[in-house]
């Protein structure tokens, strides 16, 4: 567990960061693999290990971090939706629903997307917590974190093994 506990603490961090505002538009391209760059500079720094990175342990980290940054943002946006009663769902629906009637569908199959949107809308905003928007949002960030988990390590494993060389 001790050997991991740079990849906790920095997909803890990418988490926080994708709660904010502004910054969590960045969150997936950016933040993510920033997190996975750092965490395993700080694995070496921490280790006095500089030899090469291996690839295996680099796909480790970023499982790692996407998944500990999928549990916590999901949190923080639960926790946040839950106290405030208002989210960015609630906030963009009404583009949301233009989007939907544009999209080549059935009327009745819309009708159904759009009535499931409001249900989402009522329960978020009468009691500050619905099951599918927390189910979805979890699925989505522990697919897309993990992904960019894992390709910013190992892109960040590759930068770090070069950076080590040349230092050599």
């Amino acid at each position: 567990m001790k050997k991991y506990i740079s990849p906790f603490i920095c997909g803890f961090g990418a988490a926080v960061l994708q709660v904010v505002p502004l910054i969590k538009s960045f969150s997936c391209c950016l933040i993510i693999p920033f997190a996975a760059f750092i965490s395993l500079s700080l694995d070496q720094k921490a280790n006095k290990n500089y030899s090469n990175i291996l690839m295996s342990k680099a796909f480790v980290f970023g499982i790692i971090i996407g998944l500990t940054s999928a549990i916590f943002s999901t949190f923080f946006d639960i926790l946040i939706t839950a106290i405030t009663k208002q989210n960015d769902l609630i906030t963009t629906l009404p583009e949301l629903y233009k989007m939907i009637e544009n999209f080549p569908l059935d009327q009745m199959v819309k009708k159904e997307v759009i009535t499931l949107f409001e249900n989402v809308k009522n329960d978020l905003i009468s009691y500050g917590f619905s099951w599918f928007y927390t189910i979805t949002i979890f699925l989505n960030n522990v697919l897309v974190n993990t992904t960019f988990g894992v390709v910013g390590s190992l892109i960040s494993a590759s930068i770090l093994n070069n950076r080590n060389k040349n230092l050599e």
